[in-house]
């Protein structure tokens, strides 16, 4: 089973390579955002999936790594690689600095206090006070990065590659920490939290970590999100960012690696669609849409590969006990 789950994943990766070669520069930048909210959807699913924590602000640690990264690129001739793990570092911060105090609250009071931050973050980022850092209401506008070494690459090719190698190194290393003890410990403090804390764990700093790792993958998601729109401004992080985000991990399928990938994907290729079917009201198709999905998958589009893959691992489980 093993081997066949390492065959999945390198064929995926293989047709991961090939639409710098097969798409035009917008389509490539759409799989390169599909790629980004994949990373910042996984680091929602770590908090709200793993360990029960319901944020709807994820948007302000999005835009905190999409500042990060255009103020060092614009201000102080930053390599674009070297500002992922200065956002890295900056949200991990953030996120620990955040959900510390959050501890005390939990459910719908955590939620609403996560929203109330995504909505008061795009405000600071307009004050005159950090207008010279943040360009004020009018943003920063950054350039594109250049393949390195003379890659007989275009901009957005290369860009793509580069994200999408970011994106693979980040779910190994999700996928890594999920399925070993951080990952059981997060699974007893969502499910049973009273046996966790008797069987040893601390539940106050297993939560803020968690807050804080989470932090760190959306704001790594926003500094490469605003490597590939080239610009950031205050009313492009709205709390509709927030939103987006918890569709996504709705709709793919809480507690899924694969969930992440495939909410990406219907949150930056639905809203066209919806655009497509009605000039008029494409909110109102947007809507229809996830409705839809939501009644017919609620556990997610992640759960029709479980279902595909349960008897196959049931056919295994039994010759196994043969």
């Amino acid at each position: 089973m093993a081997r066949k789950s390492l065959a999945l994943a390198l064929l995926i990766l293989a047709l991961a390579l090939l639409p710098p070669w097969l798409l035009s520069s917008y389509r490539l930048f759409q799989l390169t955002m599909v790629v980004v909210y994949a990373i910042a959807i996984l680091g929602l699913d770590m908090l709200t999936g793993y360990t029960g924590q319901i944020s709807l602000g994820h948007g302000a640690f999005y835009a905190a790594g999409a500042y990060t990264a255009a103020i060092l690129m614009a201000s102080f001739d930053v390599p674009y690689w070297a500002t992922l793990p200065v956002a890295a570092v900056i949200c991990f911060g953030f996120g620990f600095a955040f959900g510390f105090p959050a501890l005390r609250l939990g459910g719908l009071y955590l939620a609403l206090a996560t929203f109330g931050l995504a909505i008061a973050v795009p405000q600071l980022l307009k004050l005159k006070l950090f207008e010279d850092w943040t360009g004020g209401v009018q943003g920063i506008v950054i350039s594109k990065p250049d393949p390195p070494f003379g890659l007989a690459l275009s901009q957005d090719q290369w860009l793509y590659l580069f994200t999408l190698a970011v994106g693979v190194l980040l779910f190994l290393i999700a996928r890594n920490l999920l399925r070993g003890r951080i990952g059981l410990a997060m699974r007893a403090v969502r499910d049973r939290p009273v046996a966790a804390e008797a069987m040893g764990v601390d539940i106050a700093m297993l939560k803020t970590r968690t807050f804080a790792l989470s932090a760190m993958y959306t704001g790594i998601a926003g500094a490469l999100g605003a490597i590939a729109v080239q610009f950031v401004a205050p009313d492009s992080f709205s709390v509709f960012v927030s939103i987006t985000l918890f569709v996504g991990l709705v709709v793919g399928g809480v507690t899924s690696l694969l969930g992440a990938v495939l909410g990406a994907i219907f949150i930056v290729f639905v809203p066209n669609l919806a655009d497509q079917i009605s000039k008029a009201a494409p909110g109102a198709i947007y809507g229809v849409i996830l409705i839809g999905f939501l009644m017919l998958l609620p556990a997610g589009v992640a759960s029709l590969a479980r279902r595909a893959l349960a008897p196959r691992r049931a056919m295994t489980n039994q010759g196994e006990t043969r």
